[in-house]
Order: structure tokens, then C-alpha cells, then sequence
């Protein structure tokens, strides 16, 4: 029987599967298995055990059988609500010198992960997800500028990692909208 601790550390473990019940674009999914190779995220799977050698100590050995869940990993860097991408989420299963892996992954991930966390741990959760993503994109923007020799080009990557329902509108569709709302 599974422990409350035990339930509370897999929750955690797992809080990125509410990426699919949010208004961001459901992430893809992709599997491995052969040898080992896929790191957890920076090891490949490996277990701890007490070094006969020096006592007291811990050493590494690789996992000759087992299951890891490797949760989304991030850290925040300037502020408390600058986040940065360190890992995307990955599960293992490993059984002698083989390896089945399931690998979390979205197409701009970086944008796609640092905005889901602020979208989750920073909008007001009592607004609708609409309210909650404009505040997400006025408190935690995503719109990049890009400088060439011949010009320059301006990325918006919400309009890219969010559903078709909460896509941030353009001037002229906002005006569109607006005038349809005056003229009912």
C-alpha cells in the first residue's frame, strides 16, 4: 500500500501532466528503448548503496532493475518568478542493460515550460484560464526580437504554445472583435 509521503512525492513528481488541462498546447511524447542511454536527466539511471570501503559514505552503482520519474526540472534565477528550464520530464524503466523511456517534450520548450510554471504558480487561480493567460502575458511576457544585417523580426511565442481558444489577438483582430462586441 502507497504511504501518504509516498503520494504526495509522486503528485509533485507527476505536476506536469496539468500542462494538458491548461490552456497550453497538450506537449508531445517520445519513446526510447534499446540500451541504456537516456540520463535521468544528468546520469543514467543509477542506484546508491553504503561504500564497504569507507564507512558512512554512499557510492553509485548503475541500476540493474527499476523505475525513475525525472519531473520537470527548472530554477528561478533573478526573481522569485523568473523561471528557467533545466530538464523536460522523462520516465524510465530499466531492466539489465536495457532501457524504456518515455521522454515529455514540446516544440519551443523553454518558452512552452517557463511559462506554464508562471501560468501555475503565479496567476491568481479564483480568475477564469483567459484571465489567468492575459495576466501571464502582461506579468511574464514571451515576445522576442530578433536582429538581422537585413532587417529584424519579432516572435510572440505565445501565439505558438498556446491553444487556438487563448491565442493572444493582433491589433487588427482585437479591433475586429471589439467592433463585433459595440455593433450586437
Amino acid at each position: 500500500m502507497i504511504t501518504k509521503e509516498e503520494y504526495t512525492k509522486m503528485k509533485t513528481k507527476l505536476s506536469f501532466i496539468r500542462a494538458l488541462f491548461s490552456p497550453f498546447k497538450p506537449f508531445g511524447v517520445k519513446f526510447y528503448f534499446g540500451k541504456i542511454a537516456i540520463g535521468m536527466p544528468y546520469f543514467f539511471p543509477r542506484t546508491t548503496v553504503k561504500d564497504p570501503d569507507k564507512p558512512g559514505y554512499l557510492k553509485f552503482k548503475p541500476k540493474k532493475f527499476g523505475f525513475d520519474i525525472c519531473p520537470l526540472g527548472w530554477k528561478t534565477k533573478w526573481s522569485d518568478t523568473n523561471y528557467r528550464l533545466e530538464w523536460q520530464p522523462r520516465i524510465s524503466f530499466v531492466f539489465w542493460k536495457w532501457q524504456f523511456a518515455i521522454i515529455i517534450q514540446s516544440e519551443y520548450s523553454d518558452h512552452y515550460w517557463e511559462s506554464w510554471l508562471y501560468y501555475e504558480r503565479n496567476t491568481d487561480k479564483k480568475k477564469s484560464k483567459t484571465e489567468r493567460i492575459k495576466q501571464c502575458q502582461k506579468e511574464f511576457p514571451q515576445t522576442y526580437k530578433w536582429s538581422y544585417t537585413d532587417g529584424s523580426e519579432t516572435i510572440d511565442y505565445y501565439k505558438l504554445i498556446l491553444r487556438d481558444k487563448y491565442k493572444p489577438l493582433s491589433i487588427d483582430e482585437s479591433r475586429d472583435e471589439k467592433l463585433k462586441q459595440i455593433l450586437k
